[in-house]
């Protein structure tokens, strides 16, 4: 009988809780794991259970767990925000929920592995910022609601916050999703090719150049004669050129010297 591919990758953590000997997702010592504290764990794996993530999730090529924020709660309705001191509008996801929700998950951590909070003002995440995580052991990401969570967890676990960008969303699962998505696919075999993530947009801090496949010509529109003409170093010349330019005209803040490709 063929092994399973997690025969002795299983952790083993001293707890003061009794673990089932097997679980739906047991911890796997040598595979990046992502740890997602929110209050709508069946939003997961969402996306990420499709194409290439998907795949390497089943393969346990990665982890992803879920802590469900409203387990911390509060009371008999397992209340996890109150109203804001000093006032204003909304509600403030509480420090005593979300802080026992972190010890829970990073009960688990090793090695680097960073805290995000998904937050409109976060750092802007970035292609750097996921091949940073990708060299990480993990990472846990805090998913905020309401007008945020308290200042005082932010301090207290030096979380870094980021944002997908300058607009907001209702919570922090969308951008959460993404920012696994964008760190995943850069884990050794996840992805069958290997040159793909070195050629892609943002790799070199460039926007990627036009890509082209059969049919030769289409609605009247040919492809470039330079791609069909076998000559790798014309080729390789030709798509720099189209990324100089494509970044200059949509993206001019990501050139890093004035005059590039020129």
């Amino acid at each position: 009988m063929k092994p399973s591919r997690s025969h002795g990758r299983q952790s083993v953590q001293a707890s003061l809780k009794p673990r089932e000997l097997m679980q739906p997702n047991p911890d796997y010592r040598d595979v990046w794991q992502a740890r997602v504290i929110t209050l709508f764990p069946e939003l997961f794996p969402g996306v990420l259970g499709a194409s290439l993530t998907g795949k390497a999730l089943q393969d346990g090529l990665w982890q992803l767990h879920t802590h469900d924020l409203r387990q911390f709660g509060i009371g008999k309705h397992r209340n996890v925000d109150d109203t804001p001191a000093g006032g204003g509008a909304g509600m403030v996801m509480r420090a005593d929920v979300v802080g026992p929700a972190i010890e829970a998950a990073q009960a688990h951590a090793r090695g680097r592995w960073p805290i995000l909070y998904m937050s409109p003002r976060g750092r802007r995440f970035d292609q750097a910022m996921a091949r940073d995580l990708a060299t990480c052991t993990g990472a846990t990401m805090l998913c905020g609601r309401f007008e945020g969570v308290d200042e005082r967890v932010i301090e207290h676990y030096k979380i870094t916050e980021v944002s997908l960008g300058d607009f907001v969303m209702t919570g922090g699962e969308l951008a959460a999703q993404a920012m696994i998505d964008a760190t995943v696919r850069l884990l050794p075999g996840v992805l069958g090719n290997a040159e793909s993530t070195v050629e892609e947009s943002h790799s070199n801090g460039l926007l990627e150049h036009p890509q082209y496949t059969r049919p030769a010509v289409w609605e009247g529109r040919e492809i470039p004669p330079v791609l069909m003409s076998g000559n790798h170093k014309e080729i390789a010349k030709w798509r720099h050129a189209q990324s100089v330019a494509l970044t200059r005209a949509r993206r001019p803040d990501l050139l890093k010297e004035e005059g590039e490709g020129s």
